[in-house]
Order: C-alpha cells, then sequence, then structure tokens
C-alpha cells in the first residue's frame, strides 16, 4: 500500500464550546487516503462529513489532533497556501466559479492556483490553447464560449467546469462535497462520470461526500461512514464491491447501535 497522501489523527473540533449548546462535529477523528485512493464519504446529517473536508482546505481549525497531506503537517496552515494543493468542489455550482468572470478568466485563476501572481499577462495564447483543449474533453461546447460569463451557464455545466477548475492545476487532493446534489439526475450522472474520467487520467487522491447511498457504493475504491464526528465503517475492495444499499444500513446499525433516520439517505 502506498504511503498516506492525507493523515487525519484525532482530530476533533466543538462548535459552541464551554456553552449549553456544544456541539461535537468531529470526535477524535483518524483517516487515511493512500496516494490515488478514491473514498465516498457517507453519514446522516451531523456526522461530520463537511466538517472533515472544511477542517482539510482550512476553514475551520481543529482544537486537538493534526491532518497531514503529502506527509507535511496542515492542520494550521492558511487557506491561502494550502490552495495549491487542495482541489475543492462545494454542493453549490455558485461557490466553486466567478458568475461575473467569463469562462477563460475562471479557468486561467484555476490554472495559477498555489502560485505568485505578479504583473504577467493572465491568459497567454498558449494558456488560451490549453484551455481550449481541456474544455474539449469535457464534450459541453465551451471551448468555443470561452469569452461566456460563467452565470449564463447551467448548473450542470458550472458544476462540470468547476471540476475542471478544481484539477487543472493537478493538486494532490480533490475534495467533493455533494457536488451532485444540486443537480438533476440526468445532469447528475453526466458531471459523475466526468469526475471519475478526471480523476482517473489524473491519479488524484479523492475524497467524495455523498447522502446518496447508491453513488457511494458505485464509485471509488472504498468507502467510508461517519457518525458523530467518528468513522464508524471502512470498506474496500471485494467487501465493497458486494455491498447493496440494504446490506449497508444493517452494517450501520451494526456499528453504531443507532437507527439511520436521515431521510436524504435512506431514499437516495
Amino acid at each position: 500500500m502506498s504511503a498516506a497522501m492525507l493523515a487525519l489523527e484525532g482530530v476533533t473540533k466543538t462548535f459552541m464550546a464551554g456553552t449549553p449548546n456544544a456541539v461535537a462535529a468531529l470526535d477524535r477523528l483518524d483517516l487515511a487516503l493512500a496516494a490515488g485512493d478514491f473514498v465516498t464519504v457517507i453519514g446522516s446529517n451531523g456526522a461530520g462529513k463537511s466538517t472533515m473536508l472544511r477542517a482539510i482546505v482550512g476553514l475551520v481549525e481543529p482544537e486537538q489532533g493534526s491532518i497531514r497531506l503529502d506527509g507535511a503537517d496542515i492542520t494550521h496552515e492558511k487557506v491561502h497556501r494550502r490552495a495549491g494543493a487542495i482541489g475543492r468542489i462545494a454542493q453549490d455550482p455558485h461557490e466553486s466559479t466567478c458568475a461575473v468572470m467569463s469562462i477563460e478568466e475562471n479557468l486561467a485563476m484555476a490554472a495559477k492556483r498555489g502560485q505568485r501572481r505578479g504583473l504577467a499577462r493572465a491568459v497567454t495564447p498558449a494558456l488560451r490553447e490549453r484551455l481550449r483543449t481541456e474544455l474539449a474533453a469535457i464534450g459541453l461546447g465551451l471551448e468555443a464560449r470561452l469569452d461566456a460569463r460563467v452565470g449564463t451557464l447551467s448548473g450542470g455545466q458550472r458544476q462540470a467546469l468547476a471540476l475542471l477548475m478544481a484539477t487543472l492545476a493537478r493538486p494532490k487532493l480533490l475534495l467533493l462535497d455533494e457536488h451532485l446534489a444540486s443537480l438533476d439526475p440526468k445532469t447528475a450522472e453526466a458531471v459523475m462520470q466526468l469526475t471519475d474520467r478526471l480523476v482517473r487520467e489524473g491519479a488524484l487522491t479523492t475524497l467524495m461526500v455523498t447522502h446518496n447511498m447508491h453513488e457511494a457504493i458505485r464509485w471509488g475504491n472504498r468507502l467510508v461512514m461517519m457518525h458523530a464526528g467518528r468513522v464508524v465503517l471502512d470498506v474496500a475492495g471485494a467487501d465493497k464491491a458486494g455491498l447493496t444499499v440494504p446490506g449497508l444500513v444493517e452494517r450501520f446499525h451494526e456499528v453504531s447501535r443507532e437507527t439511520l433516520s436521515d431521510d436524504r439517505v435512506l431514499l437516495a
């Protein structure tokens, strides 16, 4: 097995600590991803899934524990200092792209992620040609619309663009936070197929949070279930390949001794 690309050890985060409303979002969370792992993450509301991603990207700072990326401790590193190594896509297409900027400008910004930005021209002819090539591979015809404002695109087009932006600079880690949740089924399938292709072609270490058990079982080489801020199930290989939704619900009952009451998970 490859060395850990991402390692969370004892990561703890409590919101409103010291008050009667304190919520332990992450409770001594341990999780490690090998280079090239594609891990799907599932769990009911409040399990800590999104908080975990926000801690990895630097938007939430843990009170305890450590987060290491490719061997470097990033637990307390500023968000912008992690930007070049971590690509992230949120649930809302509007969060990962800038509506008032053109497709070309959005992609040019993404291509420079993590690099120093001086006074040099942002989009050179060579970069523009590269962007056209990358967009053509998506198959949505956006390569002919480089000057179009992103705000004129559909939700699916924006998520496809966000995917390309997140992977353009070949990050060490790709974080997907329910990036299909706001899309209709047909568009979600197309965006997920694109996700899988970009992950495979780039050999990207990927962590994908989803509420959809079918998607969690179908994609990736590992499946992790979280509950009460901890990992309660971690399956891979033949064990994962043999999973079914009813079987996954039963496994949750076994390891958590609780009922999975989140309808979004049960009905997905």
